[in-house]
């Protein structure tokens, strides 16, 4: 038996009764709705050309996000709200957010103006990620006609408001809100929606080959750029097990469905330079979607996430058929493209350790595109103090090998040594040791090896308070 896809649209019921798991909302809403506004662009999640809002229930309100709808799978909508651009003037007339931006020449050839006003609508109507700066709102959306300085005007003349309450909206998704897991199939194609901890172990005890999405951010890519085939998904991002954020004096636990838009304000409670490089992963449409577990359950060598984990010291669990396991998160990553995960076993969640409060930490991400863009290199660095001795270290590295990796001859380096600029230097040197980098569109091996030696010696201008010359800020930041 199928269970059909039913999520609302402008408060009507859509229902699906044959919905393709690997189908996308913007070809459902572009071929099968008539919804054209939304625009395919790069479909990829990188443009925000497609950007609509989604909304789910929060306790008895909803939540609405901006997301790319090139990458949610139609599952993924399942007991949801869903607002497009044509949603804004169902009355015929502009809204006064469209009505700014044609008066002020925002839109210029005007493909990516339904996403850019998508998102600044959720802006105005108290969605996720309301309270950033405006750039950082509107920095997932991409203008080849570099049109920001009236967009950004556009913005500013309608500021962010509260949550509006909506009960009708409340009432209509209660009443579609599954009070079970969900199970269909398309073709020879299967797909599972589990809502609940013990559903999903007992899905992947009978599927283990089966392949979990939460926000489709890296999955989604797989089959709109890679054409893959994907014969069996599990769709996690309704397990509440999953999706729980805990706060306490030891640290941050994280289920690994927590979406980084949600991670991010206790994040950087631990550290700043860890929020902001949270920040800086993806634009806030991918942040609304992709996860915490998911950025490290793909094994990415460049994913932003696990080299500041992995130097923070936080440990992974996994939940299989045998129950639970607990590892240091450096050891789930063994080779490219091969992770310590078992038959059956699924990334349950990640805990952060807090660091002591005098900890010297850095944590920094490069790449050539500031905003939404892959890193070239991301290294983080956590040195204990005592008395002018470096008692402990740990560094870590994306982009440097096969694997986010620490980088152990230059710990050797530092631990016991005296936290000198000649220490430094000695530690910089080793990192040659430790990692031999691939050339690549990001950057060269010798670019990523002289790069990395430069975060370590910002490291060292950061904490003892030495200006930084013009030549290395050059070498830091290039």
């Amino acid at each position: 038996m199928t269970d059909p896809v039913r999520f609302l649209l402008d408060g009507a019921v859509i229902e699906i009764a044959d919905a393709d798991p690997t189908g996308t909302l913007l070809d459902h809403l572009r071929t099968r709705l008539g919804r054209t506004g939304t625009k395919e662009g790069c479909a990829e999640g990188d443009c925000g050309a497609c950007t609509v809002l989604v909304g789910e229930l929060a306790g008895d309100g909803v939540a609405w996000r901006a997301v790319n709808a090139c990458i949610q799978f139609l599952p993924m909508l399942h007991g949801r709200a869903l607002m497009t651009v044509e949603s804004l003037s169902r009355s015929g007339t502009p809204t006064p957010l469209q009505a700014t931006m044609a008066a002020n020449g925002a839109s210029q050839c005007g493909f990516c103006t339904p996403g850019f006003v998508m998102s600044l609508h959720g802006r105005g109507i108290g969605a996720v990620g309301r309270e950033l700066p405006l750039a950082d709102v509107i920095a997932g959306n991409l203008c080849r006609c570099t049109g920001y300085g009236p967009i950004l005007a556009a913005g500013e003349a309608h500021p962010p408001g509260p949550p509006r309450p909506d009960p009708a909206l409340v009432a209509a998704l209660r009443a579609i809100r599954p009070t079970r897991g969900l199970a269909g199939q398309f073709g020879e194609r299967l797909w599972f929606a589990p809502r609940a901890l013990s559903e999903l172990c007992d899905v992947m005890a009978a599927h283990p080959d089966a392949r979990l999405v939460a926000g489709a951010t890296d999955v989604g890519l797989w089959v709109t750029k890679g054409l893959r085939g994907i014969d069996k998904l599990v769709f996690v991002a309704d397990v509440p097990e999953l999706t729980r954020i805990a706060e306490s004096a030891e640290g941050v636990h994280l289920g690994a469905a927590a979406r980084y838009a949600d991670a991010h304000a206790p994040l950087a409670r631990l550290h700043p330079d860890l929020g902001e490089l949270v920040r800086r992963i993806g634009g806030l449409q991918v942040r609304n979607a992709g996860t915490v577990g998911g950025n490290i359950a793909n094994g990415s060598p460049i994913g932003d996430g696990p080299p500041a984990l992995i130097a923070l010291g936080a440990e992974l669990t996994l939940r299989g058929p045998e129950g639970q396991r607990t590892l240091p998160l450096e050891a789930y990553f063994l080779d490219y493209g091969k992770q310590d995960r078992r038959a059956g076993e699924f990334v349950e969640s990640v805990f952060v350790p807090r660091p002591a409060a005098d900890d010297v930490i850095h944590i920094a991400k490069l790449s050539k595109r500031f905003d939404s863009d892959i890193s070239a290199l991301c290294g983080a660095f956590r040195l204990t103090l005592r008395e002018g001795t470096i008692a402990a270290a740990r560094i870590a590295f994306g982009g440097m090998a096969a694997t986010p990796r620490r980088a152990p001859a230059c710990e050797a380096a530092l631990t016991g040594a005296p936290f000198t600029a000649e220490t430094i230097e000695r530690a910089a040197a080793a990192l040659a040791a430790d990692y031999a980098p691939l050339s690549d569109l990001r950057g060269s091996a010798a670019y990523r090896l002289d790069a990395a030696a430069n975060l370590l010696r910002r490291l060292w201008h950061r904490t003892a308070g030495t200006p930084v010359s013009v030549l290395d800020a050059e070498a830091i930041d290039g």
